[in-house]
């Protein structure tokens, strides 16, 4: 297992040099006439962690952008330790639709990928960390909306029934996954 620990640590390295990289890339590549048509597959970030801002165009017609996919799974790196994953990006698609039907511009990312040992960590101090949470998984993410209401923001994500959606009243923030559909939190309203 130790191994394995330390494949991972330089696998994260060497992706973090590779990051670093596509950081200095343009990211808005010449499109023709119909980039307008990509736009639409466009989102919008501020971690409310790091005070990092992307603003991406992750698909077009031909499928998912690489480098967008690269710089939206840094962004969405476990904030505490600097690890990061491949996001899924079913998980992109699920936010696309919910700004698409709520309207809004800027999703505030409370939480993204959890590396074990954070998870175990957050577990250890807080209610409602699961032990095998999809965060670890990049499958998860807890987000709001910038000037939307998130109590509409979850029932927008319950209408669209993809994946989890968990509502935190308490906290202001939306938990959605791509694991099979369920809700928890707050009573619709």
């Amino acid at each position: 297992m130790h191994s394995h620990s330390t494949a991972l640590r330089k696998t994260v390295s060497h992706r973090r040099l590779l990051l670093k990289g596509l950081a200095a890339l343009p990211l808005a590549l010449p499109f023709s006439s119909a980039s307008a048509a990509t736009d639409k597959y466009r989102l919008k970030f501020r971690h409310t962690h790091t005070d990092e801002l992307l603003d991406v165009v992750f698909r077009d017609s031909r499928g998912y952008i690489a480098p967008a996919i690269q710089r939206m799974n840094w962004l969405l790196r476990d904030h505490r330790s600097g690890e990061m994953t491949h996001m899924d990006p079913q998980l992109f698609d699920i936010l696309h639709a919910l700004r698409a039907r709520c309207g809004g511009d800027t999703f505030e990312i409370i939480s993204a990928y959890r590396s074990p040992e954070t998870n175990a960590n957050l577990r250890s101090h807080r209610r409602g960390v699961a032990k095998h949470s999809l965060h670890m998984d990049g499958r998860a993410i807890d987000v709001r909306l910038v000037d939307f209401d998130t109590a509409r923001l979850s029932n927008a994500a319950v209408d669209l029934g993809l994946g989890g959606v968990g509502y935190y009243p308490r906290s202001d923030f939306l938990h959605v996954d791509t694991g099979d559909f369920r809700t928890w939190g707050a009573a619709r309203s």
